[in-house]
């Protein structure tokens, strides 16, 4: 990967600068990513190591979350970013490099099973991290996020205005999506515990670990919606009969502790998948519309889909499989 221009791009060149302070060394930049937020990621090649630099913009990001999240988790020994040095009031930091092992850029057939396996004990682990104090996924928050939906992938997106009836049917699923995700279990929730967040590390025994990134969004919430987000990923799909046994492997252990039984705990997580993927598709329409990065419109079909596949079982969230159907096809009559 050829060395990053600093030039022409102020924040990049202030960036730079702050390294040059921070380090007692010669180095080079080479561009990682830019994710959906406002943050872009950088790797520092120095002479012996590479580390990560990070331009996160206080006007947009909210870096004391992050900062808070990392203490927490490295303090129960969660494998997260070692934060180096940070500069809060113009939002860079420089953190320790997990590499560049996407799970997303390694998954395939012969593979997923061990890598969610792994994964999902990782949840476990995740998951015993207290939470008391982090933001609460309360019922405005749950509900504000499913309202994505409507607001910008049916009117802003497809100029579909619900009619009176509608929105009130559309509302009342939002509140039942809502008990759902409050009546489980309230546990350390990613947020985001899907194939673009999570690291691969090597060891030194020569198998893979889990590393988590981009764990700023943190709450306390339902025990299932980290499982949804890695099992009904936004990015990639799998069959459903796997996803089946992936949900047995990560119940089994802690059933007795939850005090549900397995269909109960398939209708948690299938509901809390319906809230994720209404908030999802939203988001994605938003990233066009806002913040003008429309590769994430491609991503919608996905999210869609696996709200038709999974409302039909729901005889309570039918009027959900209409309106789903109805966006299907005007999308496909668009193409």
């Amino acid at each position: 990967m050829a060395a990053t221009d600093i030039h022409g791009d102020p924040r990049l060149e202030q960036l730079h600068a702050w390294l040059v302070s921070q380090l007692s060394t010669q180095f080079s930049l080479e561009t990682v990513s830019a994710d959906a937020s406002f943050r872009r990621y950088y790797r520092v090649i120095l002479e012996d190591k590479t580390v990560i630099a990070v331009d996160s913009p206080p006007s947009h990001e909210n870096n004391d979350a992050f900062v808070h999240c990392s203490q927490l988790l490295s303090q129960h020994k969660q494998r997260v970013p070692e934060i180096i040095a940070i500069n809060e009031a113009q939002g860079f930091m420089l953190l320790s490099d997990c590499g560049d092992r996407l799970l997303l850029n390694e998954l395939n057939s012969d593979n997923v099973n061990r890598h969610y396996l792994s994964a999902i004990n990782s949840l476990h682990a995740l998951q015993q991290v207290p939470c008391d104090s982090l933001p609460q996924y309360d019922r405005e928050r749950l509900i504000s996020e499913m309202q994505l939906f409507p607001d910008w992938l049916l009117k802003r997106h497809l100029g579909i205005d619900l009619d009176s009836d509608e929105e009130a049917k559309l509302q009342h699923i939002f509140a039942l999506l809502a008990d759902s995700a409050l009546e489980q279990p309230q546990v350390f929730v990613h947020r985001d515990y899907h194939s673009r967040n999570l690291m691969l590390i090597d060891t030194f025994e020569g198998d893979d670990q889990i590393a988590l990134i981009d764990y700023q969004d943190a709450v306390c919430g339902a025990i299932t919606y980290d499982l949804i987000s890695l099992l009904r990923d936004c990015y990639i799909s799998w069959p459903e009969s796997q996803i089946d046994g992936w949900v047995d492997a990560f119940y089994e252990p802690i059933a007795k502790q939850l005090g549900v039984d397995r269909e109960r705990f398939q209708r948690w997580f299938d509901w809390i998948g319906i809230q994720r993927h209404l908030k999802a598709s939203g988001i994605f329409c938003r990233l066009n519309y806002r913040d003008h990065k429309p590769a994430y419109l491609e991503d919608i079909p996905r999210t869609l889909s696996y709200i038709e596949q999974v409302v039909q079982k729901y005889e309570e969230l039918q009027p959900l499989l209409h309106m789903v159907r109805r966006v299907e096809k005007k999308m496909d009559t668009e193409l």
